[in-house]
């Protein structure tokens, strides 16, 4: 009887705490006007939208949006629209070359550490496979791709340019989300709450981590709470080099959705993936955005390593700001979500043992 009041209890919180999916792209709609030109724009500037006759420009430019938010000030740090072929030659990679001309056209850039593919009016792009999203989509100015400036900066370079991630002195500090009264998400099939599962997880990983050289730290070892302020304090106190919080998902009434998420916070000046209803500031600067390369590129080894473990729907590397368990964190440091749990398939895989075990040798792996 204790455990099912239990239970409801936690199917009362679950709108504050757990990790339901409410659909929000975090942007406005586009501007309506623009100019092209060899000066340079803010980096909080909105894509721009070709109209039907643009002036005609002897040599591919910078886009600059000209009606800037009454909120952004012109003297604000400058970035551009940039042409991606102008931008490969100067980091002297290949050409951009086209792969599909429809249903929409997609072009790909590559270097020796793999390759990028995205397509024209789409924020969605894969990395060697893998589904990530940029902040705004690319298009297509005078017959050649033009990419936004910090879409280059950090979503691009990073991965092809970027040094390989390194972890110092392999400290690493789990968290395993929620705990206590705050239960998360609920199982759709025998009601039992996402914070035993994370929990699970995180006890799994630990030593498979330690086996590879690893010191490992948890949050929480118990099914006690811990606000989200003294996780991140906890993950300082302890020096982490990295920091992984470990979720399960949920799209309730829906259960048709399901797949892998893996989430890092949104750099400066570029739009969520997701809001969940909480505002998105783009001129909003946090401690862990000093991190915002080593953030992508754990992420991405980290959903790479998952993918090819569980097999299951790659729902990318997605961006958001409210998740105060990253904001604060002075090291790399991403959010997991395995599965869903309001999926009866995948809430099944998730309530077993055998399948998490999966999950935390997927990660372990990754971090060799």
């Amino acid at each position: 009887m204790f455990k099912f009041s239990g239970i409801l209890f936690c199917g009362a919180l679950l709108l504050l705490a757990g990790c339901t999916i409410v659909p929000n792209d975090g942007y406005g709609p586009p501007p309506t006007e623009w100019v092209l030109t060899n000066a340079v724009t803010t980096p909080f500037a909105p894509p721009p939208r070709r109209p039907a006759n643009p002036p005609v420009q002897p040599v591919p430019a910078p886009i600059v949006r000209s009606n800037l938010p009454p909120t952004i000030s012109k003297s604000a740090p400058v970035l551009i629209w940039t042409s991606l072929n102008r931008w490969a030659a100067e980091n002297k990679l290949a050409a951009p070359r086209q792969l599909a001309s429809s249903p929409v056209a997609s072009y790909a850039v590559g270097s020796a550490r793999g390759q990028l593919v995205l397509a024209i009016g789409s924020r969605e792009a894969t990395w060697n496979g893998v589904a990530l999203h940029l902040g705004f989509a690319p298009e297509i100015i005078d017959d050649q791709v033009f990419v936004y400036g910090l879409d280059l900066q950090k979503n691009l370079e990073p991965l092809l340019l970027g040094e390989r991630l390194t972890f110092g002195r392999r400290v690493i500090v789990l968290d395993p989300g929620h705990g206590g009264i705050n239960c998360g998400t609920i199982s759709v099939l025998a009601g039992r709450p996402e914070k035993e599962f994370t929990l699970d997880w995180a006890h799994r990983l630990k030593p498979l981590l330690e086996a590879n050289g690893w010191t490992v730290f948890l949050t929480r070892t118990n099914d006690s709470d811990l606000s989200l302020s003294n996780r991140v304090a906890f993950a300082e106190a302890r020096h982490a080099d990295i920091f992984i919080s470990l979720h399960f998902n949920s799209a309730a009434p829906d259960k048709k959705q399901n797949g892998l998420e893996t989430y890092c916070l949104t750099p400066t000046g570029l739009p969520s993936t997701l809001t969940r209803g909480y505002s998105d500031r783009w001129t909003d600067r946090f401690p862990n955005n000093r991190f915002d390369a080593e953030n992508l590129q754990l992420a991405v080894q980290l959903q790479t390593g998952l993918l090819r473990a569980v097999g299951q729907e790659d729902r990318g590397i997605r961006r958001a700001r409210f998740m105060g368990v990253l904001l604060g964190q002075k090291r790399p440091a991403v959010l997991i979500e395995g599965g869903y749990l309001s999926n009866p398939d995948e809430a099944a895989k998730i309530e077993s043992a055998g399948f998490r075990e999966k999950l935390a040798e997927a990660v372990a792996n990754s971090l060799k």
